[in-house]
């Protein structure tokens, strides 16, 4: 039932008000043919979460995971860039910077043969696993940042993001997947993959956290497909070298 709480309203505007009240209560109930109100039918009843196996304890919390990226990772060995334009890194200069540090701390992104391609890159362009820099706003301060798509073995790919601070060269990205795309939407880094399962793929969100000042995993859902392959080649097969690392945004689908 519709209550109506009686209030005075002033002489001109009595019969404005009557006319809205009388809206706003056609527009929930509803109105047949010949004008007269009409129910909506039974509306189903809402209940509270039933929780299974309540008397169970829950599982304890793990411990913090301290083997992610914890803020942004200035890349030693790089000279400052002055001016503030990303755009003017060296491109293999950062990716062999990169690759030292992260030998220094025992993480290495790649196998040895892979990065004795990435070592010959400037002499034989053709068969460089390093792809073709993107520029794109991550942090949503209107400035651009670097993105890299390195191929490695078994089409993996991986992805690392910089951003300029002072024009010192922080890493905000360290990931890899064996993607269908990658795209930019908004700001967000979107990963597809492929699955087991016909008509899905997995579809990874990066987004950026102010608070930790790095790309975080913002979603990962199993979804239905709208990567396509390139003509000539299956959804698996290996990625052509030199494609860009950032494609075309991909319009979503509801599933």
């Amino acid at each position: 039932m519709l209550l109506l709480r009686s209030l005075p309203v002033p002489g001109p505007a009595r019969s404005v008000s009557l006319a809205l009240v009388v809206a706003g209560a056609a527009a929930l109930t509803g109105c047949s043919d010949t004008g007269r109100p009409e129910g909506a039918g039974a509306t189903r009843v809402a209940s509270a979460p039933a929780r299974l196996w309540p008397e169970r304890p829950p599982a304890p919390q793990p411990p913090t995971d301290r083997s992610g990226q914890d803020g942004p990772s200035p890349v030693p060995g790089l000279p400052r860039e002055a001016s503030g334009d990303i755009r003017k890194l060296d491109l293999l200069a950062v990716v062999r910077a990169q690759i030292a540090a992260d030998a220094r701390t025992h993480t290495p992104a790649f196998d040895k043969a892979t990065e004795r391609k990435i070592a010959r890159c400037t002499a034989e362009p053709a068969g460089c696993p390093v792809r073709a820099p993107q520029y794109q706003d991550l942090t949503h301060d209107g400035k651009a940042e670097l993105i890299v798509g390195i191929e490695g073995n078994e089409h993996v790919l991986a992805v690392w993001a910089y951003t300029l601070r002072g024009g010192v060269v922080n890493r905000i990205l360290d990931t890899a997947g064996t993607p269908l795309s990658v795209e930019v939407a908004d700001g967000d880094l979107i990963m597809r993959e492929p699955t087991g399962s016909p008509g899905y793929e997995m579809r990874t969100v990066h987004s950026w956290d102010d608070k930790r000042q790095t790309m975080e995993i913002r979603a990962m859902e199993f979804d239905r497909a709208v990567s396509s392959p390139a003509p000539g080649r299956s959804a698996a097969s290996s990625p052509t070298p030199g494609r860009s690392a950032v494609s075309p945004p991909v319009p979503e689908r509801t599933p």
